[in-house]
């Protein structure tokens, strides 16, 4: 549906009262896979080892995976048959696919990246897996051989990316191919074993339109964000842990113009820019000998001196506030940038923090104005109790009055409860304040509907 039928639809219902949340949330099953007791994973084991010793693991690295299952199928039957094991065709098919996927994949997580409901896989020690499937997590009866196989797919993983992890440097930000996020901990700092994170994308990145379908936002605030981005306002998305910052960041990324130069700045690059003209820089760790880190805040100031159209901050963190704050007050606007806040007024207190950890001794009232010069909209973004993800509010950063950031706010989510079945019941509403910015839209050549910021009852 395109979404100016769903803006249509969406008026009329929002006309009408009638923007309750009525998403339907599948509830989550275990997921698919059987028991195995230790015997199997010793043989499994064993069957692995004694198949690395008949392949060349140097041709195998040049091969796809599609190329070399029938080769692998076959030398694992007869390896079984070796063995002495009586398996039916099903479960010597799948322990061949299991021994693929220790080959050229990642073990036991393969199955979990295939599905494409799961959003984070968890592990705790190779002893447990947890996913999380629509909001909410569910144990799975997958698990790892031991820690040294676990230990052996963390360093896989972070080996692809030019990282390392061990005793001297014990955690590690990493991603995927695909861009998903990785976080690993190892002993001595996690005291009962290896903990690997996996914060998984989509394979097709979402779109405004799902999220109008999926009630986590609504189409009038599509074409609201959708004008600030193209009007070149600076936005700073604000919430918490999973709340969907990074979705949203894509998503608004994506109204910028395709003859914009755009150059990306991340820990860890995840973002999914569909542009044809986008720099993407990430930061390095220091190496063996403790030397050659680099932070996101020297990316920001080199950033400055690659003629960017726009600069796009994945989650600032740190000092390189103050240098991302400067940017935007000198000239490069339409920023955008997430921070980890629980309300628009606490990311602007967060950013306060991070720039007195610069080394600045800046007045209160000079970081203050800064803020408030430099962004035009905080939209803060929330996971509910459900599971379900929803952008809270929509706030302007109006200027400063005294010693205070003034904010107000245009749009709101109006939680009304819990129905039967736990979900949260709302709706968003417009507050009826029409934004001081609707000025720089209008000299933009971007008309919003004089109704978009109408409050409704």
């Amino acid at each position: 549906m395109a979404l100016r039928e769903l803006f249509a639809r969406n008026k009329k219902a929002a006309l009408a009262g009638d923007l309750f949340d009525e998403v339907e949330i599948p509830q989550p099953g275990a997921l698919a896979a059987p028991e195995r007791d230790e015997s199997f994973y010793e043989l499994k084991h064993r069957i692995h080892g004694q198949l690395v010793d008949e392949i060349n693991l140097t041709a195998l690295e040049s091969l796809d995976k599609e190329e070399i299952a029938p080769e692998i199928n076959d030398i694992v039957q007869r390896l079984l048959l070796r063995e002495k094991v009586v398996f039916n065709e099903q479960e010597k098919n799948d322990l061949a696919t299991e021994i693929l996927d220790e080959l050229k994949g990642l073990g036991p997580l393969e199955p979990l990246l295939k599905d494409p409901t799961v959003s984070d896989i968890l592990c705790n020690t190779y002893r447990e897996i947890f996913v999380e499937r629509f909001g909410l997590l569910e144990k799975t009866s997958l698990r790892f051989r031991d820690n040294a196989h676990l230990m052996n797919i963390i360093d896989r993983i972070v080996s692809r990316v030019g990282r390392r992890i061990d005793e001297s440097s014990p955690m590690v930000d990493a991603r995927l191919p695909d861009g998903s996020r990785v976080n690993a901990i190892i002993p001595p700092l996690a005291i009962d074993g290896p903990m690997l994170s996996i914060r998984r994308f989509a394979v097709q990145p979402l779109k405004a339109e799902d999220l109008v379908r999926n009630q986590s936002l609504t189409a009038e605030i599509v074409q609201l964000l959708e004008g600030c981005v193209k009007a070149k306002l600076n936005v700073l998305i604000s919430g918490g842990t999973g709340a969907g910052k990074t979705t949203l960041l894509n998503i608004l990324s994506s109204f910028i113009p395709d003859n914009e130069r755009i150059i990306t700045i991340e820990d860890s690059a995840e973002l999914q820019l569909q542009q044809p003209h986008v720099v993407r820089l990430e930061t390095r760790p220091a190496s063996i000998e403790g030397t050659g880190m680099i932070h996101q805040r020297d990316l920001v100031r080199n950033s400055l001196r690659m003629r960017p159209d726009r600069i796009v901050v994945g989650e600032v963190r740190g000092p390189e506030a103050f240098d991302m704050l400067q940017a935007m007050n000198t000239g490069h606007e339409g920023s955008l940038s997430t921070v980890h806040a629980n309300s628009p007024r606490d990311s602007l207190t967060r950013l306060e923090s991070m720039i007195l950890t610069t080394g600045f001794n800046l007045p209160e009232q000079a970081m203050r104005f800064m803020i408030s010069s430099a962004l035009d909209i905080v939209v803060q973004i929330s996971r509910f109790t459900d599971g379900t993800r929803r952008v809270k509010s929509i706030t302007e950063v109006v200027g400063m009055e005294g010693q205070m950031v003034t904010l107000q706010d245009i749009f709101v989510f109006d939680k009304r409860g819990i129905d039967e079945r736990g979900r949260v019941i709302g709706r968003f509403q417009p507050t009826g304040i029409r934004p001081k910015f609707a000025e720089k839209l209008e000299l933009a050549g971007i008309d919003l509907p004089e109704e978009l910021f109408t409050a409704r009852d």
